[in-house]
């Protein structure tokens, strides 16, 4: 199975006369389809929510597209409660998921009226010296163990910073409810980017059978469940996708067999899908540069681990086409790789592909998510653009490329003045 890029050769051409590469390009028609199926695949639910994981994709112009599909915000820092907020985000279209949190985001976070999820028990005292608590909060959960699914170890949430223990949820609960608390949730992440349509599912029902237990040792009302992200993408052609009609259907069983018949369907769920939201509809645009016969064959590309570092840092696997060259056999064995002075700085290994050429344009996928937000500034090297290929085949330069500029604006240095 041949993963096909969104966008043609012909179409990369004329972008790169405006915004040269490399670039990470969105498909707009793409981005709206998958949210309004996503919102359809939870529509059993009355109270769903979808909340963007902001730190995915932190651009206004995507969250905004996002908010005209009703999805709210996934935040977890100072400057992503900003970005909502500028987008128009408001009270509870906003999930505040931090740790190790700053007095000062708390703040921001009580201000702005976003739902606040308490990563720790100790944040609940902490929260107290620093703004009034709200009617609806959280907290996030970690059973600890292994997560298993059909008896394969999916992650191991003993091993993760994140999150409460049982006996720690319920004392945090019992504090809130003191402190004025009324409508409570429940968050936890137990496994990361799965492409097994039972993570969900089974997720929730963990979720669900706690929410009964605290319920009844509590007293408190559970308002809604956030089952977090997790939902991940075919990154590879031969994986199937998530069917997430599936997956909602699953999530709707365990509801019906655990929440229902304990008089709890007024339970909302919430979810914070980053990388299922955009991923896909992302690729990073580059053009071949340089090619080197050693000991192995090399293609060099005008981007690097600096614009997308997955490759790199996880040895994650993104699927390359050669645009204008997508029929073509591949048989031909290169490393594709950037410009950085590390030898990690890959983005594909021993990978068969058509015959290059310099000055060939690549599109390198599922780039929408955790591939701008990732990059950095190592070896001087700039940020790229960000453009939109809107619904109706145009394009919007929606961040622009860094400059020299930009990357000495910090610094207060006489002999840098003459760059800025």
């Amino acid at each position: 199975m041949e993963k096909k890029p969104f966008v043609t050769l012909q179409q990369v051409k004329e972008m790169a006369e405006k915004y040269p590469t490399p670039f990470h390009l969105y498909d707009e028609k793409g981005i709206r389809e998958n949210a309004r199926k996503l919102k359809e695949a939870f529509s059993w639910n009355k109270g769903f929510r979808e909340y963007f994981a902001v730190k995915a994709t932190p651009n206004p112009y995507l969250m905004e597209i996002l908010k005209e599909e009703g999805i709210g915000a996934d935040c977890s820092s100072f400057t992503e409660l900003e970005l909502s907020d500028a987008v128009g985000l408001k009270g509870h279209d906003i999930m505040f998921s931090s740790n190790v949190t700053p007095a000062k985001d708390f703040a921001l976070a009580a201000k702005l009226g976003a739902i606040i999820n308490f990563d720790d028990l100790t944040h609940v005292d902490f929260y107290e010296k620093i703004a009034p608590f709200q009617e609806t909060m959280c907290c996030r959960y970690n059973p600890g163990g292994d997560f298993t699914l059909h008896n394969e170890i999916m992650d191991t949430p003993k091993d993760a910073k994140y999150g409460m223990t049982k006996a720690q949820m319920k004392e945090a609960f019992l504090k809130m409810k003191a402190h004025g608390v009324k409508h409570f949730g429940i968050h936890a992440f137990l496994a990361s980017n799965t492409v097994a349509l039972g993570y969900y599912p089974k997720l929730a029902k963990i979720l669900f059978e706690l929410a009964v237990e605290l319920k009844k040792e509590t007293g408190v009302h559970i308002a809604f469940i956030n089952l977090s992200g997790g939902v991940g993408v075919n990154y590879r052609p031969d994986q199937e996708p998530n069917d997430i009609m599936a997956i909602g259907e699953g999530v709707r069983q365990a509801y019906e067999e655990v929440l229902t018949p304990e008089g709890m369907d007024d339970v909302a769920i919430f979810t914070e899908l980053g990388r299922f939201m955009l991923a896909p509809y992302g690729h990073l645009i580059a053009q071949v540069i340089h090619e080197k016969h050693t000991y192995k064959e090399y293609i060099g590309l005008d981007a690097c681990a600096a614009n997308l570092m997955r490759p790199a840092m996880y040895g994650a696997y993104h699927h390359i086409t050669v645009l204008g060259k997508e029929n073509e056999p591949c048989d031909h064995k290169y490393d594709v790789t950037g410009g950085l002075c590390e030898n990690n700085d890959k983005f594909a290994i021993d990978r068969m592909l058509p015959k290059i050429e310099i000055g060939d344009y690549v599109a390198i996928h599922d780039t929408g998510a955790h591939g701008f937000s990732m990059g950095y500034n190592y070896n001087g090297k700039l940020r790229s653009a960000e453009v939109l290929l809107k619904e109706d085949g145009t394009t919007k330069l929606i961040r622009r490329a860094e400059t020299p500029a930009d990357y000495f604006a910090t610094l207060d240095y006489e002999g840098l003045k003459k760059y800025k």
